[in-house]
């Protein structure tokens, strides 16, 4: 019972650890971390992500365009492409230590102690992915609510909110982070003892008697009457 509710965890733990990772990697390209409303033109919504900028018109016209140099983006979006391409390396890094460490895997089944470190270490690193993910979500999280309610900005100027990526990364980062916790936790050695065979089984020959065509011969057989 102990070991299938072992087993349950570790797939639990990996499902999430593998959702987790999807959400960030779809989170890192997709340019809806803000959303914009021009108010004097209400039929565009103007999206930007870490690599491009996007105006989405009426008719369901979008129109992207990268960002310039690197060195002219805010500060928050430079080192939220840098974490977030470093989430979405170690989510893969996870994915391949994790997987021989799992109990269906047969490559390292002779070598317990082995897999048992491959799981330790596979969810550490989702873990780390996660905060990866979770650091550059929240701060330009944090960045869009001070500008909003900066009161030194006239209130007809348009304001950035939060996108739906915005959402989806801090799912992302709980995902990853919640799946290599499990997956570290549960890692255990499995497969370490051999059920032993029963006391009372011993070899057939030992436990059968002589067979019945063959009689014992008496001891007194080579005497001469």
């Amino acid at each position: 019972m102990a070991r299938s509710w072992w087993v349950k965890a570790q797939a639990g733990g990996m499902l999430l650890a593998l959702l987790g990772w999807v959400s960030s990697c779809v989170t890192t390209f997709v340019p809806l971390w803000k959303s914009l409303n021009l108010d004097l033109n209400e039929l565009e919504v103007w999206t930007m992500g870490l690599w491009q900028v996007c105006i989405t018109q009426e008719e369901g016209v979008v129109e992207c365009r990268a960002h310039g140099s690197f060195l002219a983006l805010p500060p928050e979006l430079r080192v939220s492409r840098l974490l977030m391409c470093l989430s979405n390396g170690l989510g893969l890094l996870g994915c391949l230590l994790t997987t021989p460490g799992l109990p269906g895997w047969r490559a390292c089944e002779d070598r317990p102690g082995l897999k048992r470190r491959l799981l330790l270490t596979g969810g550490a690193t989702f873990s780390v992915a996660g905060m990866a993910t979770l650091a550059p979500v929240s701060w330009v999280a944090y960045n869009t609510v001070l500008d909003f309610w900066d009161d030194t900005v006239p209130d007809i100027v348009p304001r950035w909110e939060f996108g739906e990526a915005t959402f989806l990364g801090w799912f992302a980062g709980a995902f990853l982070t919640a799946g290599g916790l499990l997956l570290a936790c549960s890692a255990r050695d499995t497969g370490t003892a051999t059920p032993a065979a029963p006391a009372c089984r011993r070899p057939t020959a030992a436990v059968q008697g002589p067979s019945r065509g063959h009689q014992p011969r008496p001891k007194n057989a080579d005497l001469v009457i």
